[in-house]
């Protein structure tokens, strides 16, 4: 993957169908680096379908999806993580006996060079790589604001924190898209406002292109310079979210959910994605 405005994630005509249900369909996306992109709809539109077909939990029915260049239909999840796509998801999914150090810790191993042999004989180069993933590992605590959970077992932080930490692993795999399912799950106003502060200043220090999924229309809104809105498996509307916000199809989707919350979270407004 390259520098900025360079593709990092695409995908052409992307369907997937399980039996005679059809979840998604003519998906479309382009994902450079340095965006941030919002992928929303009412329940059961297909969004963490498509997450799961972007990142190799499923392979698609149908179409193409590339990461950077690289066609990826039938990798597996690592592999697809191994070229640089992380994601976290909709239901927490943490290494609950571990503590937060070592749930991050493991993940930096993505890009361990040493093999078993090293290990094994406790060669230098195997311990200075330790050394390095040791303060990767913490950094990245750091980045997240979680130094002082450390030791603690990733089941004993609190929902909002455990939410962190699982954005804090998923970086530690080095990757250049990062896909965040529903990160603002369970949290308050408060918080809400200061995850997209947080999710706008990762994308910015460590050039990533992020893709939400979120519920919260506000939270999507403030954050976003694009989004994409599906229907039933289908994009119904792409664009800016003033754009987007003002569509009749999109309205009329989330009336008939009754969630239409179209502005942005108080102390969001105005602030650019």
């Amino acid at each position: 993957m390259s520098g900025p405005g360079s593709v990092a994630l695409e995908a052409r005509g992307v369907a997937m169908r399980f039996g005679g249900l059809t979840a998604l369909s003519g998906f479309d996306l382009s994902l450079r680096i340095g965006e941030l992109v919002g992928l929303i709809g009412p329940n059961g539109a297909g969004k963490t379908t498509a997450f799961n077909a972007l990142t190799g939990v499923y392979a698609p029915t149908e179409g193409e999806v590339e990461v950077a260049g690289r066609r990826v239909n039938g990798l597996r999840p690592h592999q697809i993580c191994e070229l640089g796509v992380a994601r976290t998801f909709q239901n927490v999914r943490l290494f609950k006996e571990l503590t937060a150090f070592d749930n991050v810790r493991i993940a930096c191993h993505a890009g361990s060079r040493s093999g078993f042999t090293s290990a094994w004989m406790l060669t230098p180069t195997h311990d200075a790589e330790e050394e390095r993933i040791r303060h990767r590992a913490s950094d990245f605590l750091t980045v997240l604001e979680l130094s002082h959970r450390r030791d603690e077992l990733a089941r004993n932080l609190p929902y909002g924190e455990q939410r962190r930490l699982e954005i804090a692993r998923a970086l530690a795999t080095g990757p250049k898209v990062l896909c965040l399912d529903e990160p603002a799950a369970g949290m308050n106003a408060s918080e809400k406002v200061a995850l997209m502060e947080l999710i706008r200043r990762i994308r910015d220090q460590f050039a990533l292109a992020i893709l939400v999924i979120e519920h919260d229309m506000r939270l999507v809104m403030g954050i976003s310079e694009r989004v994409l809105v599906l229907d039933h498996g289908v994009t119904i509307a792409h664009g800016r979210p003033e754009e987007v916000r003002r569509d009749p199809t999109v309205i009329e989707a989330y009336l008939g959910d009754g969630k239409l919350r179209l502005r942005p979270p108080s102390g969001a407004e105005g602030k650019p994605a």
